[in-house]
């Protein structure tokens, strides 16, 4: 029964192993007008696309080998858009190969090959979809797929001040910028406080958010609450004024020699001004404050809604059973929030990790620490910021970014694992 059934697969073989020249499987298909049309395609292809294949792939294993003639920098981005128009070209090439193979079973068993206008009619009919986002999946593959290609094969590089065009050529180092990292002693003492600055702001910044938005959320939801629409309008104002505009007014207001805190505040409580841009600590601090304004309004709407969505059945019932207040939101009302907001609460610590904009235009970062490539104040983002734009540690930066990047997903990967929130029920 094997060997007959091999048998009946003789001319779909054939047809495959002729498709490696593309056409001549649709040839020997007997579907010449698509046979025509793969090997117009792929003579285009060929052509076209011959000379960057040369230059790109050579420029890719080498990164140039005479200066000033050669840029490694470009060489590495032609080679890397060389692999993904030669990974597009694979994929035609095996639609090619099935196609042949597909039709070659249908003339095994006895059927005509599909025609050539009957094919295109079908590919309408079953593949609109995949059509339809095919010129957004090509832009999608080098506006974003590209980038992260080249951040990720920078980071294999030695590329920074001292190997730059056009005096000087970069060099693959395979994971030595990584063991840099962890050996070189600036560099580690940096990244170990930079991290556990990170992690503290992350896990600070975020909770704090997420406690005051939920806090005032309920607070407001109170049924014997008067003026729910104005209390509702005032908590979420903060929201309203771009995110910059109130990080560079409370930039302003917590200046050491003429903000708003030292000279008014403070001093109206009879409180000794505070070094809150000079001291890495106070400037932490501020900076928890000013996030924390910043992140609440978000979740108080958020968990206005979901509080709405809570049956009222369901107190009914524990007021019956003679729960107190704090039984119905340990038991009713805080399980339910956090069930429904998981996603949302996990996006405000992953986003805080890597919050740029805080960080930057609040102090740049600093004050100044000592022995340290890195601000008082800077997160992982704004350090590899730093090292791209003022040091020139491009590689170094990129390996960070790799770090960082994977850091983030496992958190998230790990958060959402412990969640109910994406679970099928």
């Amino acid at each position: 029964m094997d060997k007959a059934a091999k048998q009946t697969r003789t001319h779909a073989r054939t047809a495959a192993i002729l498709s490696i020249i593309p056409g001549l499987g649709q040839f020997y298909n007997k579907q010449i007008f698509k046979g025509i049309a793969f090997l117009v395609i792929a003579f285009l292809y060929i052509t076209g696309f011959w000379n960057l294949f040369n230059m790109g792939f050579w420029g890719l294993f080498t990164l140039g080998t005479e200066v000033p003639r050669d840029n490694s920098i470009f060489l590495l981005a032609e080679g890397l858009i060389a692999v993904l128009i030669l990974g597009i070209g694979l994929m035609f090439y095996w639609l090619n190969i099935n196609d042949a193979y597909k039709n070659g079973e249908k003339i095994d068993n006895g059927l005509q090959p599909t025609k050539f206008s009957t094919g295109i009619k079908e590919t309408f009919a079953k593949d609109y979809p995949y059509l339809l986002i095919s010129p957004g999946l090509l832009l999608l593959i080098f506006t974003v797929i590209f980038p992260i290609l080249f951040s990720f094969a920078l980071a294999f590089t030695n590329y920074d001040l001292y190997h730059t065009a056009p005096a000087h050529l970069a060099n693959w180092v395979g994971f030595n910028t990584f063991k840099q990292i962890f050996t070189v002693d600036i560099w580690r003492s940096t990244f170990f406080d930079v991290l556990g600055w990170t992690v503290i702001w992350t896990i600070v910044a975020s909770t704090l958010s997420v406690a005051i938005g939920i806090f005032m959320a309920i607070v407001v939801h109170q049924k014997d609450l008067k003026f729910k629409r104005l209390w509702r309008t005032i908590l979420v104002l903060p929201w309203a004024v771009p995110g910059f505009v109130t990080i560079l007014i409370f930039a302003g207001m917590f200046n050491d020699s003429f903000g708003a805190v030292n000279t008014v505040i403070l001093k109206a409580l009879g409180i000794h001004s505070i070094s809150w841009m000079t001291n890495p600590g106070w400037t932490k601090a501020a900076l928890l404050f000013v996030q924390s304004w910043l992140g609440f309004p978000y979740i108080f709407v958020v968990t206005t809604g979901v509080l709405q969505s809570i049956p009222d059945d369901l107190y009914e019932a524990a007021i019956m059973d003679g729960a107190t207040a704090w039984d119905k939101f340990k038991k009713i009302t805080l399980p339910f929030i956090l069930s429904q907001m998981a996603p949302i609460i996990i996006t405000q610590y992953t986003f805080n990790f890597n919050n740029f904009n805080i960080i930057y235009l609040f102090n740049n970062g600093g004050p100044a620490a000592a022995n340290s490539t890195a601000g008082g104040t800077d997160i992982l983002v704004s350090w590899i910021y730093k090292l791209t734009m003022q040091s020139n540690q491009y590689a170094l930066a990129a390996a960070l970014t790799i770090l960082l990047s994977v850091f983030v997903i496992a958190i998230a990967l790990w958060q959402f694992k412990r969640t109910n929130s994406f679970k099928e029920g």
